[in-house]
């Protein structure tokens, strides 16, 4: 189902003409590795000729693994570098992996990929292999190159304190000096080849990142004579960029970690009845697998024999296990608690609800929060301002405030050193992410940054009745004879066995709800609208609605007295006669969820103002909202109705969110600020309908969404602050105090492990039981 709305819609493609030119803004999170920036980066010098883009392509274009793109910078290079090529439909952009994907002629494709070889990138097309989840698994390789890199910086960084010492400590002489040289010339090649090679590039280019800054800052302090100091920032540059990678890693990877569970294997019956281990991505949909106590279910299916107890948590957030017979679903990831089953596949690996979730997931990291923009637009000014403040303290220093030369050109470049917006630029997309997963885990599947940061600002929420508040089932809540001297135990078997002959809801929920019994009927009709009729030892009997009784005359001031309070407490009321007189009264209602009362609760508690919207006729919708502590409830509601009271909403009270199930409530999701589906695992409509995706029926979680909402917003200008903060001291300390390189290296690089920490702090929110 499209959505009807203007919303940004997550992972959509962009054409190549896209404005994106944020300078220097970091638009994704890094992997961990040694030779990539997570600022303002730039791309490698080298690019190396690209092999043939068949292996790449899909249906949506060919893709393309490019390891030094990242950054909004680079994908805004790679637009401008394309920008009028003929044949070049669109290019998608999935930062965090660092994929481009090309949708073009065949014709087109290699003078798009020339472009971008001219201007530095190295586009390598994917060939991936395929896990369970159906995503990738080439991101491994990032830890291993972190992991290489290791001895070369320490290395790096005792010869930069060798060089210190000789500085300090050994006699000006020239053997002394040309050896200390020497040793910072090492440690600076050990640390920073990959920095200068790429700050090269950048220069030669006229991009002013983080590379650009270290070259130019660390060359001019090697030619000023600062060499041991040149030799230090560089080491403690490059070993505080790997840590900072490591920890940016986690949340980069915290979805894939939560949600990448399903085995590599499954246990696939045979033809002739046997058993055999398989790969899931080779098991086809109508298979039929076995799964035994504590293994995790390796596919989506529905259970055919068996019964057991599933931890569904993965999913779900749920975090008790839930009981599994025939016809259940299951799902991919989820953990089997205790008896052993069989279940007949519905998905293939690669469209599992888990592969789903993850792409979602992995789709709204792609998005740019409201935040996130604004911190972008700041950081374009930013890096060149300082770069111009740099050389105005460096040209203007020994004029106006009686510096050397010498000591101008340091100030100078202890700016540029701290010039780097890492610690800003990269605040936003960690904490994003990070209240991305927290979400996840408590079974909140939300579609993108945007939607995190504007849940905090809503001020009404429109629930939709029936399978949001209520649990969408109609079930037996009461019934009694109404003619005294009649034994209740006939009418019992008298109604259930006449329930259990109609496949209506109502009649269903009835015999549901009452004992069977082995009373014969014989001559059943189906009175249509109205209920049916059976005889039993000679009589003739009727179980229907209140229309039936009223045509029939058989109704009393009594009865219709009975038959109010039932319907005014929202309950659908069958009756039970003969020829001569009703006999009993069953009600059937849709009970409200346990959770729905809590749920209303807390969404007061944050100051959300709970409506409900339905179909259903108003007494049932002021009864239902009466017991679930809801004030206002509008009832017989067509969709077109409900999309002029989300207006009206809007209007009145403000940011609105709409509650429904994807589907029938399509225009007013639409319409509503931010659009919720309940209980959407395993149902795509609703996973494609809503921006937020509750997995499960629990009303609870959307308020925690709102609570969650507020702590990424906190979370998010607590680190901006932060990271301005040391930015201005150390920039004040730079130019009027006695700032060194290398504590301009620990202001940028402390800054920045202190916001990524501090970001990283939301995984760490407990999912609530």
């Amino acid at each position: 189902m499209n959505r009807l709305s203007n919303k940004p819609v997550p992972g959509h493609a962009h054409s190549p003409g896209d404005d994106h030119d944020q300078a220097a803004a970091c638009d994704s999170l890094n992997p961990a590795r040694s030779d990539e920036r997570c600022g303002a980066c730039g791309p490698a010098a080298g690019a190396a000729s690209v092999p043939s883009p068949v292996p790449g392509a899909t249906e949506a274009g060919r893709s393309y693994r490019i390891a030094t793109m990242d950054c909004a910078a680079e994908e805004a290079e790679i637009r401008r570098a394309v920008d009028g090529l003929s044949g070049l439909r669109g290019l998608r952009f999935n930062l965090g992996q660092r994929l481009l994907t090309i949708d073009a002629d065949d014709s087109a494709v290699e003078p798009a990929l020339a472009a971008i070889r001219k201007v530095g990138f190295d586009p390598q097309p994917v060939a991936p292999a395929v896990k369970a989840d159906g995503h990738s698994s080439g991101d491994g390789h990032d830890h291993e190159v972190v992991r290489g890199q290791l001895p070369k910086l320490a290395a790096a960084l005792l010869l930069a304190i060798c060089a210190e010492v000789i500085g300090y400590f050994a006699p000006e002489t020239l053997v002394w000096r040309g050896a200390g040289l020497a040793v910072a010339a090492v440690a600076i090649w050990l640390a920073g080849f990959d920095v200068y090679k790429k700050g090269l590039t950048a220069l030669r280019h006229g991009r002013l990142n983080i590379n650009a800054l270290m070259t130019v800052a660390v060359t001019g302090a090697f030619v000023i004579g600062q060499w041991p100091e040149a030799a230090m920032v560089m080491a403690l540059y490059a070993i505080a960029e790997a840590i900072e990678a490591r920890a940016v890693d986690r949340a980069r990877n915290a979805i894939k970690g939560l949600l990448a569970l399903a085995p590599e294997e499954a246990s696939v019956r045979q033809p002739d009845g046997s058993w055999a281990t398989q790969p899931v991505g080779v098991v086809a949909v109508g298979a039929l697998l076995r799964v035994k106590p504590g293994e995790r279910v390796p596919m989506d299916g529905i259970v055919r024999s068996g019964q057991t107890s599933i931890n569904q948590a993965p999913v779900t957030g749920e975090s008790i296990p839930v009981d599994k017979g025939a016809g259940d679903p299951v799902f991919a990831g989820t953990i089997n608690d205790s008896g052993t089953f069989e279940f007949e596949v519905t998905a293939a690996a690669s469209n599992s609800t888990l592969a789903r979730i993850i792409h979602a997931v992995e789709e709204a990291q792609a998005t740019r929060a409201p935040t996130q923009g604004f911190v972008d637009r700041f950081a374009a000014v930013y890096t060149p301002a300082v770069f111009v403040i740099a050389v105005a303290v460096a040209l203007l220093g020994p004029w106006l405030l009686g510096w050397t030369w010498l000591q101008a050109v340091y100030k100078a470049l202890v700016l540029l050193v701290i010039a780097c917006p890492c610690a800003l630029v990269i605040s936003t997309p960690v904490t994003i992410v990070s209240g991305l997963a927290a979400a996840a885990r408590r079974g909140i599947l939300i579609k993108g940054g945007i939607y995190l940061e504007e849940a905090r600002k809503l001020k009404a929420i429109a629930l939709d009745k029936t399978g949001t508040i209520t649990e969408g089932k109609p079930r037996l809540v009461d019934w009694s004879v109404v003619e005294a001297g009649t034994d209740p135990a006939v009418a019992e078997h008298i109604a259930v066995v006449l329930a259990s002959h109609s496949d209506h809801p109502v009649s269903k929920a009835i015999a549901a709800g009452l004992r069977p019994n082995s009373v014969e009927a014989r001559n059943f009709t189906a009175l249509t609208g109205r209920g049916v009729q059976a005889e039993v030892d000679g009589v003739t009997y009727v179980l229907g609605n209140h229309r039936l009784i009223e045509e029939r005359r058989q109704c009393s001031p009594a009865l219709e007295a009975q038959l109010k309070r039932h319907e005014e407490a929202g309950r659908t009321v069958t009756l039970l006669a003969t020829p001569e007189r009703v006999i009993a009264l069953f009600a059937v209602a849709d009970t409200i969820k346990p959770s729905s009362r809590e749920a209303v609760a807390s969404l007061r508690a944050l100051g959300i103002t709970p409506v409900m919207l339905t179909g259903d006729n108003q007494a049932t919708a002021s009864a239902v909202a009466h017991e679930a502590g809801i004030e206002q409830a509008r009832g017989n509601l067509l969709p077109e109705h409900k999309l002029e009271a989300i207006k009206a909403l809007q209007r009145e009270m403000g940011p609105t969110a709409m509650t429904g199930d994807g589907i029938n409530d399509a225009p007013a999701l639409a319409q509503a600020d931010i659009g919720v589906a309940m209980g959407a695992a395993g149902t795509d409509t609703a996973m494609e309908a809503a921006d937020v995706v509750v997995m499960n029926d629990d009303l609870r979680r959307i308020g925690e969404a709102v609570e969650l909402s507020r702590s990424t917003h906190a979370v998010l200008w607590q680190n901006i602050t932060l990271a301005l903060g040391i930015k201005a001291v150390f920039l004040i300390l730079a130019v009027f105090g006695s700032a060194t390189m290398w504590m301009a290296v620990f202001a940028d690089m402390g800054a920045s492990l202190l916001v990524v920490l501090n970001g990283l702090r939301l995984l760490g929110k407990a999912p609530k039981g």
